[in-house]
């Protein structure tokens, strides 16, 4: 569904993002992890078009994307909830799912995707007129991916869904990028917390300095002494 090759993204003279490939077929949950700073966030924004790679391709379904603009990509099935959330603070909970929904034309199915986005996460339902912006950070979290939903993605990136967030709301984070999946969505998740994300991915790539260093099925990656010691803390 996604093959990625050889991606390379620069900000000024700094290279970010050296000659990544990663695929992902459909159905599948892949998690890509790595230190901070190691070019994660910025080859999702190069794969969903928020930034210009200065070389590489991307396909998305077996056709180049790269060289189309990121609302084409959406369209396409190809959305991204990003790193911070990016939830409009001075918009209520209903008109940030709205917005989800904005290259959209069914109604009827967009009034029951809202419905079914307030039935995943209740406490939206109950303060669906509230502004964005007065919102927790598991909260926000939670919208933000109904948002995304709301643009019924075919393959969903998710860039660090559980930063910031309390135990508890972690947990639910983590329950519901499983049910995501579980329902046949392919997803691709970046994720600090490597031990929960390899635990729940059936692959993972890891990342060093803008190169993928390491890639395989989560399990092995797992018990990679080096991916242990490095990632892991153990």
């Amino acid at each position: 569904m996604l093959d990625v090759r050889d991606l390379r993204v620069a900000y000024g003279g700094i290279q970010a993002v050296q000659g990544v490939s990663l695929r992902l077929y459909p159905g599948e949950l892949v998690c890509l992890i790595g230190a901070n700073g190691a070019g994660k966030s910025t080859t999702l924004k190069a794969i969903t078009g928020l930034l210009k790679p200065q070389a590489g391709e991307v396909h998305f379904d077996g056709q180049r994307v790269d060289t189309g603009a990121a609302w084409q990509r959406v369209t396409q099935g190809l959305v991204m909830v990003p790193e911070g959330r990016g939830i409009f603070a001075r918009m209520t909970i209903e008109e940030n799912l709205r917005m989800g929904a904005y290259l959209r034309d069914d109604a009827e199915a967009i009034e029951a995707d809202i419905e079914a986005v307030y039935a995943r996460f209740p406490r939206l339902k109950e303060r669906h007129r509230q502004l964005a912006g007065t919102l927790s950070g598991g909260e926000q979290q939670m919208l933000a991916m109904g948002r995304a939903l709301l643009a019924r993605p075919r393959l969903l990136l998710l860039d660090e869904p559980s930063m910031g967030l309390s135990p508890i709301m972690v947990d639910k984070i983590f329950e519901v990028v499983a049910d995501i999946a579980a329902q046949g969505v392919t997803v691709l998740l970046v994720e600090q917390n490597a031990h929960r994300a390899l635990q729940m991915a059936q692959r993972g790539y890891v990342m060093d300095t803008g190169r993928i260093t390491l890639e395989g099925p989560a399990q092995q990656l797992l018990d990679d002494p080096k991916v242990r010691e490095a990632y892991l803390g153990l």
